[in-house]
């Protein structure tokens, strides 16, 4: 078993920044980037976060679309997701 080793990525929110700007650079859906970091609300400036290591495809949801459909199953969707919710426009891992 070959083990690699697991970098962690953190950045401190810049005065101005939100949680989306950092969310969009990283290429993580907002949701998760604040259930990774235990975030209910917006995070103050200078709050650290650790981004996710895990990278998927970010998708974009349009009208018609299913968490089947997009994750194979709502239960694949809701885990990857950290969300129950699905709306159009809604920024999503695949």
């Amino acid at each position: 078993m070959k083990l690699e080793p697991e970098l962690k990525t953190y950045y401190r929110l810049k005065k101005g920044q939100s949680l989306c700007d950092v969310a969009r650079f990283y290429g993580v859906p907002p949701r998760v980037l604040a259930a990774y970091n235990r975030l209910e609300e917006e995070p103050p400036a200078g709050r650290v976060l650790q981004i996710p290591a895990e990278r998927r495809n970010l998708y974009t949801v349009r009208g018609g679309e299913s968490k089947a459909l997009l994750c194979g199953s709502k239960e694949n969707f809701e885990e990857r997701n950290q969300t129950e919710h699905l709306y159009i426009g809604q920024i999503v891992w695949l």
